[in-house]
């Protein structure tokens, strides 16, 4: 298994771990991340581990990325959020037209791109590209980003959805869109400031598109003429990655807070907790839980990385083992946060205390359509089984 170098950007993050966890709060109390955990991540190079080198980027080892998501998402879930999100998104640039890398990144490596990849716009060809209009629900840091990645549908001459369905991701810059504000009121993520979006017949030429199926099927960056394996990953293990690993993080965050609670803490029953065999229990499996979902979610990724690096393709039931493992390490580690929260008193409540904040974040985190369970099990099984899943929904997000 391929052992990655150092990880110089985890490295510099915990060098302001304590800025970070201080800034919790207060991006919550925005609705965003402030400026400052904004440029935390940016004096990291934490958005640039999975850029192409060409355009100031790290590239990076995917499981090094996994880890710094995780790292940051210990310390605050809403900067880990967008950490592994707004990150993700140059693995895909990199697979895009040079034309548009370059209007993006060749002044400044450090634009950040936003998205999200849901197709809630239609996309009516022209002559040299497309108009496009939609609104999105969930574009996490937008406030901090330059240009977007937009999930669509491609239309007819009337604007209507061709039919059979063709996904499409655009990519416009920040004068093409709006974003809504007041549109992130929400229980949990609350920094992540994971705003709506509004398109309103923008133009986007033709190289600012890439055909969703061919990210999906590794087409493109083949086409694109890549070489690292980085960008022969699979779709649907590096693009969940960032999220996966960030509510991971969550579960570690609280994991943290709970221990360090807990230490002194004494029962309405006069007990001391260290002395509670009933929760010392709970806590000894709640960390084993934390600790199998990290070590599942990053054996993962080496797997796939080391299969692409030998030349070898990665089959579908490969793929659909891979999100099995993926959305089960998230579940197992939300689910440890609410054995934690509900051992940690009812002091835990309090939103001066850290825990009760990483427990929403980590269940908010459950909510994404890519730890959606069901149709990634029923696939995953059936190919078990040896039986050909359908062409439809049910291959869609794997």
């Amino acid at each position: 298994m391929t052992v990655p170098n150092k990880n110089a950007v985890l490295d510099k993050i915990m060098e302001r771990a304590a800025e970070l966890r201080e800034l919790g709060p207060v991006n919550e109390s925005l609705g965003r991340l402030d400026d400052k955990a904004a440029k935390v991540l940016r004096d990291a190079g934490m958005i640039r581990m999975l850029q192409p080198k060409n355009h100031g980027g790290l590239e990076t080892h995917p499981r090094e990325f996994a880890e710094a998501v995780m790292g940051i998402a210990s310390l605050d879930g809403s900067t880990g959020w967008v950490a592994g999100i707004v990150g993700i998104h140059p693995w895909e640039m990199a697979m895009a037209d040079p034309k548009v890398q370059e209007e993006i990144w060749g002044e400044d490596p450090d634009v950040w791109i936003a998205s999200p990849y849901a197709p809630m716009g239609i996309a009516r060809p022209v002559d040299g590209g497309y108009i496009f209009n939609g609104r999105w629900q969930f574009s996490s840091g937008t406030d901090h980003c330059d240009w977007i990645f937009l999930g669509a549908f491609l239309g007819d001459e009337d604007g209507k959805m061709a039919m059979p369905p063709t996904s499409l991701h655009m990519i416009l810059p920040r004068s093409d869109y709006t974003i809504v504000e007041d549109s992130w009121d929400v229980a949990g993520l609350r920094g992540t400031g994971s705003k709506d979006i509004i398109v309103k017949d923008a133009f986007v030429p033709t190289y600012r598109t890439i055909e969703f199926n061919k990210v999906v099927e590794g087409i493109q960056p083949k086409e694109a003429g890549l070489t690292n394996t980085l960008y022969h990953v699979p779709f649907s293990c590096a693009f969940p990655l960032g999220i996966t690993s960030a509510v991971i993080g969550m579960a570690e965050g609280a994991l943290a807070h709970h221990l360090a609670w807990q230490r002194e803490r004494v029962q309405i029953t006069g007990t001391k907790v260290k002395d509670d065999p009933y929760v010392l229990y709970a806590i000894g499996e709640a960390t084993a839980e934390i600790q199998a979902s990290r070590a599942a979610l990053l054996e993962n990724v080496d797997r796939m990385y080391d299969k692409v690096a030998a030349g070898q393709e990665i089959s579908f039931a490969e793929r659909a083992a891979g999100r099995r493992i993926q959305v089960r390490a998230a579940w197992r580690a939300a689910h440890a946060t609410t054995e934690i929260m509900m051992r940690s008193g009812g002091n835990a409540l309090r939103n001066s205390n850290p825990i009760q904040r990483f427990w929403r974040d980590a269940h908010m985190g459950l909510a994404h359509a890519i730890h959606v369970p069901g149709s990634v099990y029923h696939a995953s099984a059936l190919t078990d089984l040896d039986v050909e899943v359908p062409q439809g929904p049910m291959r869609s997000m794997i």
